[in-house]
């Protein structure tokens, strides 16, 4: 399977010419859908969700199949996926964990987030919730209003993943990038590593 990383939280999967993209939010540019068979969204929020190049994606492409929690499905006419429940998208095995976006402040955002584990691969979208799973691939937040540095050791750590990259990370300037990195790479416990914008690795 072949990961790419785009702006901020998205990733696209690829592999015997199905493609998946998880979260191609305002950051990410048009290139992640290009040729996409299914989406994964996350939540809600912009930097997850472009809803403009997303609906140009489906116009382009009809059959293209976008999931989502079942409040966001409703208003963009995608399909409901719950906590819990586990489906095949693009031909990949998904299986959708977690359910609550982490807190900010004040018990806000307070909305659904859902995390995403693709054979192996886990893209937790805001949150730092720990799946029951065994994970192969890790995504890990690297910055947000809700994220503490400490915290997301602290999560890579509990989850045990071989490897882990980072995402959520279009706030971080370069040197607060290597600043994540070195952290991580350090305290993480797993094989870290950056994927620069646009390029991909493959997973096996």
């Amino acid at each position: 399977m072949r990961l790419t990383k785009y702006g901020h939280a998205c990733v696209r999967l690829e592999q015997d010419g199905r493609v998946l993209v998880i979260d191609p939010g305002e950051f990410s540019g048009d290139e992640p859908l290009a040729g996409a068979d299914a989406v994964l969204l996350t939540h809600e929020h912009d930097d997850h969700l472009d809803r403009d190049r997303l609906a140009a994606a489906r116009q382009a492409d009809p059959g293209l199949a976008v999931y989502a929690h079942p409040e966001l499905a409703a208003e963009l006419g995608a399909q409901a996926v719950t906590v819990g429940e586990t489906f095949e998208a693009a031909g990949f095995q998904v299986t959708v964990v977690g359910g609550k976006h982490a807190e900010t402040v004040d018990g806000l955002p307070d909305c659904t987030n859902l995390g995403f584990l693709v054979d192996g691969l886990y893209h937790p979208g805001d949150s730092l919730h720990v799946p029951e799973q065994p994970v192969d691939t890790l995504l890990v937040p690297a910055a947000g209003p809700w994220i503490k540095l400490a915290e997301v050791v602290d999560f890579a750590r509990t989850v045990r993943p071989a490897r882990a990259f980072p995402i959520h990370d279009a706030h971080l300037s370069e040197i607060g990038q290597e600043n994540f990195d070195a952290w991580l790479d350090w305290k993480g416990e797993t094989e870290y590593a950056r994927i620069p914008l646009g390029e991909s690795v493959d997973l096996g």
